[in-house]
């Protein structure tokens, strides 16, 4: 995942042509006590912690944490119009971005190492849910399309709870779970009606892979069950007339060196059990990072080569999947660059 150096901004006047006339996002269909009851049993599930499948069963409540290093409060690393996600997500004004601190994977190779792992528990204060409404907030002013929540998978109840906040407030855009997939199902459930747009990376599909890289050997199980759910909820990837995602699932694959036997079992699973609807961004920017140097992994200290990529592309092409991600800047943006 990728994100700017940016902690916070400042939004300006707010900006028009964000919404499409008659859309409405997911959790408006919820009764303002149906969401607020929903926020309440969140929260409280967090004193016998099973938000994610460690299941490490902490009583966070008391700020205690276990694999996720998270207490009671998420820690909200950086906020901003994120200009680097897909066009559907970016549109002309930006994908509104919440990047949480701290992770339930150990990615070795992790772009975003400083933030999900190289931060000391309780090193940055925590975000209330009243701050964390008021940061989506100021993304609606600045116009944002969406309010994109990044790594997401250990502060569901945090989220939740935020989100009652900011719709009581008057927050209309469709929200973005943007995460590595190791999510439990009590959590994907707890979103449910909530999230429009589900974007789940789907990593890794062996065991031995996932505890070698990700340090989690359960984490294909777990991504698989996941996803499914996500796409129970939300169904494929819609757009407006726009171009811009409204509701529904965009699965992310980062392609990476000499695995591109993990790539074909995931795309022949996305292509058997979800369709050849499903849209599906194959990304070929990883880099070596993280704990990545020549005397650790050094079967992946090296870039993916285009001729990889390539095939990673034919096989989704020989599958049958019709729905690949390609760039394609709005009009709007590309009149301002």
């Amino acid at each position: 995942m990728r994100r700017s150096g940016m902690s916070t901004f400042t939004p300006g006047p707010p900006q028009r042509g964000v919404c499409t006339v008659g859309w409405r996002p997911a959790y408006l269909k919820l009764s303002r006590r149906e969401l607020w009851a929903r926020a309440e049993a969140a929260v409280a599930s967090l004193a016998d912690c099973r938000a994610c499948p460690r299941d490490c069963r902490v009583n966070r409540l008391k700020d205690a944490w276990s694999a996720c290093k998270t207490g009671r409060h998420a820690v909200v690393s950086s906020w901003f119009p994120h200009f680097g996600e897909e066009d559907c997500l970016r549109g002309w004004n930006g994908s509104g971005t919440i990047f949480f601190g701290h992770c339930n994977l150990r990615c070795v190779f992790c772009q975003n190492y400083d933030i999900s792992q190289d931060i000391k528990p309780k090193a940055e204060p925590g975000a209330t849910a009243g701050e964390i409404a008021a940061m989506m907030l100021a993304l609606q002013q600045h116009g944002c399309h969406n309010i994109n929540f990044v790594t997401p998978e250990h502060v569901v109840p945090q989220i939740v709870e935020a989100v009652a906040e900011a719709v009581e407030a008057g927050l209309r855009l469709p929200i973005v779970y943007n995460t590595s997939a190791y999510d439990a199902l009590d959590s994907v459930a707890l979103m449910n009606g909530i999230v429009d747009i589900y974007m789940p990376d789907f990593k890794y599909w062996s065991r031995e892979a996932s505890r070698r890289y990700l340090k989690a050997d359960d984490y294909p199980d777990a991504a698989r069950a996941a996803i499914k759910a996500m796409h129970e909820q939300v169904g494929p990837l819609v757009f407006d007339e726009e171009g811009l995602a409204r509701r529904g699932l965009l699965i992310r694959h980062l392609v990476m060196p000499g695995a591109l036997d993990e790539t074909r079992q995931i795309l022949e699973w996305i292509a058997r059990e979800l369709g050849p609807d499903t849209y599906v961004n194959l990304m070929d920017q990883y880099y070596p990072a993280g704990k990545v140097n020549a005397a650790t992994f050094p079967e992946i200290n090296r870039r993916l080569t285009s001729a990889e990529f390539r095939q990673a592309q034919q096989i989704a092409a020989d599958l049958g999947l019709q729905r690949l991600d390609r760039r394609r800047p709005h009009p709007r943006l590309l009149a301002r660059l």
